[in-house]
């Protein structure tokens, strides 16, 4: 059975572009469809996700907050994903409707509106083999932590007092775990030329497109995995009402994985 995977590095505001990419696959492994790409309004979102996805089976892995009920704080997702990644250093930053919400409106919960008018499911998990049309909330940091048997995150992303020389290794083995996915249970293919840029070349906003980018990919693998392994690997954060990460799990999680 075929499926598409849409990753989406989803800015959580227009202002910025957002990462998106598309993997075609089925239980076996998946396929690059094309270069990621930058896009920076909803309605380019949308249309990029209805070109790809049509009418036919998909998943759109979002990495951004696509239901925040809190108006400060933190939701029981960013709780509980804290409590079981914080020793691999993976938590997730606080999401409220304080800090999100632009006049009233979260701008992940716009795109799961605008999805539901065309056909796709908002779940909080993904059922293994199961053909479906949804969209479905993820984040890369505790996915890197068990997909790559990592101790720590990778620490790419541009931080205060975090030296480029330290983001350039990241980004080395950020490639190489990417690369390792060919031979990965699902695997992954016609990704290495675009994986295997020269980051060190890159600086300012080249690198921080190169990053979303990045992330979309790994976002849609995200998707093409939790469908080859459903609860068995992976586990809900949170619940649907009060704002969920869904994330593929190390081993040691494995047995505690549950659904909502």
């Amino acid at each position: 059975m075929a499926m598409t995977f849409i990753g989406l590095d989803l800015a959580w505001s227009p202002r910025n572009r957002s990462g998106a990419a598309v993997i075609m696959g089925d239980a076996h492994g998946g396929q690059l469809k094309a270069t990621p790409v930058l896009l920076r309004t909803d309605d380019e979102i949308v249309a990029y996700i209805e070109q790809h996805a049509s009418t036919s089976p998909a998943i759109v892995a979002v990495d951004a907050p696509l239901w925040v009920p809190n108006m400060r704080g933190q939701r029981l997702a960013e709780t509980e994903l804290g409590q079981a990644f914080r020793r691999y250093e993976a938590g997730a930053h606080p999401a409220n409707r304080q800090r999100l919400a632009v006049a009233g409106v979260v701008r992940g919960e716009a795109l799961v509106a605008a999805l539901q008018q065309r056909g796709f499911s908002h779940a909080s998990t993904i059922t293994s083999g199961i053909a479906v049309r949804q969209v479905i909330e993820v984040f890369p940091h505790p996915a890197m932590i068990a997909l790559f048997g990592l101790d720590r995150t990778l620490k790419y992303k541009a931080r205060a007092n975090r030296s480029l020389e330290l983001r350039l290794r990241a980004w080395q083995h950020y490639q190489q775990h990417l690369l390792a996915l060919t031979t990965a249970d699902p695997q992954l293919q016609g990704h290495a030329e675009f994986v295997q840029q020269d980051v060190a070349r890159l600086r300012g906003r080249a690198l921080k497109a190169y990053e979303d980018q990045v992330d979309a990919l790994f976002c849609a693998y995200i998707a093409l995995y939790a469908w080859r392994w459903g609860s068995t690997r992976c586990r809900t954060f949170g619940t649907l009402t009060e704002g969920y990460i869904f994330t593929p799990v190390p081993v040691t999680m494995w047995a505690a994985a549950k659904s909502p």
